[in-house]
């Protein structure tokens, strides 16, 4: 396993980190709790450092479960959490609403709110410390950005927050360049990247890290699992599953990019990786993508994505990668 700096904190990651979005089950059509911390325990029995989570993932569960899984092995992990997403109080920016069950067992409309004041970073930091059984928080993440605080009352909130010792760096999510400039003091930008969705190359984020010593968190790697080459036209999906109404997943995109992985084959083959692994080792050897958030249901998952963390691509296999990708997606993405 490679491990790289994040940013100027001082902590080391592995290049492949265990994101845990699914394990909250929400919006993936439910999780098995045994299966999670297993997968988490051999996330970390491959190498893996690195574990990032969030409050919102199955408000709150997704938290619950990964403390249960470190229960003894704090200490050898770096622990990412986030704020800034408020389902149980309506202040702030609305972002939508989603589904939860009640506590009869019946699904209620809910809307989540983004909030990024003081007082919700206080007590959404109180709650996540409870959860995740720990008196510090390694990087603590805005989730999303919100207009209804100024930027600097939330970092003016967190860096009190860092002299408490109650977390060691702040990091953003989905942000702007121009949002990141304003926090000034982070470490790192947490965004949506994968070999189907770049925009953050073009948005400049990339370029604003690379210059600023940041680090870039990539979440969705290998894009819901369509980059592993096993996602079928046709295949079904349970209810709540996001994936249901992504348009990556239209059985025309689904053929497009099955066709792509089928020309990565050969290179894949060359360095006995299978093509979920080929497409995390293209991704994290892009400039300046130091790390890969990437989701794990089974201790198999677990494993393999791990694999993937001491490949090294030549720069002709790179070059391969890159020639076929522009002949399917040169033109746009999915």
């Amino acid at each position: 396993m490679h491990y790289r700096k994040i940013g100027n904190s001082g902590l080391e990651g592995s290049v492949i980190a265990l994101g845990t979005w699914v394990m909250g089950g929400w919006m993936w059509g439910g999780a098995d709790e045994l299966e999670s911390i297993n997968a988490i325990h051999a996330g970390l029995d491959s190498g893996i450092n690195f574990i990032d989570t969030a409050p919102m993932y199955g408000f709150g569960y997704s938290e619950e479960v990964v403390a249960k899984a470190l229960k003894g092995k704090r200490d050898k992990v770096i622990l990412a959490t986030k704020f800034g997403l408020r389902w149980d109080l309506q202040e702030g920016t609305f972002f939508f609403n989603t589904n939860r069950k009640n506590n009869a067992g019946v699904d209620e409309e809910i809307p989540v709110y983004k909030n990024l004041s003081p007082d919700s970073i206080v007590y959404e930091l109180e709650n996540s410390l409870k959860r995740l059984q720990t008196d510090y928080i390694d990087l603590y993440q805005s989730h999303w950005q919100a207009p209804s605080t100024a930027i600097e009352d939330t970092m003016a909130a967190l860096l009190k927050l860092q002299e408490q010792g109650k977390i060691r760096a702040i990091g953003v999510c989905n942000a702007t360049v121009a949002q990141m400039k304003e926090y000034g003091a982070i470490v790192s930008d947490q965004e949506k990247y994968h070999m189907l969705h770049r925009k953050i190359e073009a948005d400049g984020n990339v370029d604003y890290c690379v210059e600023n010593n940041l680090a870039v968190l990539a979440y969705s790697p290998i894009a819901q699992g369509l980059l592993t080459g096993r996602v079928t036209p046709g295949r079904t999906y349970n209810q709540g599953d996001l994936r249901l109404n992504s348009p990556f997943f239209k059985e025309e995109n689904v053929l497009k990019i099955n066709a792509m992985l089928d020309e990565f084959k050969p290179i894949a083959e060359e360095y006995n990786l299978t093509l979920g692994q080929l497409a995390l080792a293209w991704t994290f050897n892009r400039r300046g993508i130091t790390h890969l958030l990437c989701g794990a249901r089974t201790p198999a998952q677990a494993r393999e994505n791990a694999a993937a963390g001491d490949v090294q691509i030549s720069e002709a296999d790179i070059n391969s990668i890159d020639s076929i990708w522009t002949k399917y997606f040169g033109n746009g993405e999915a």
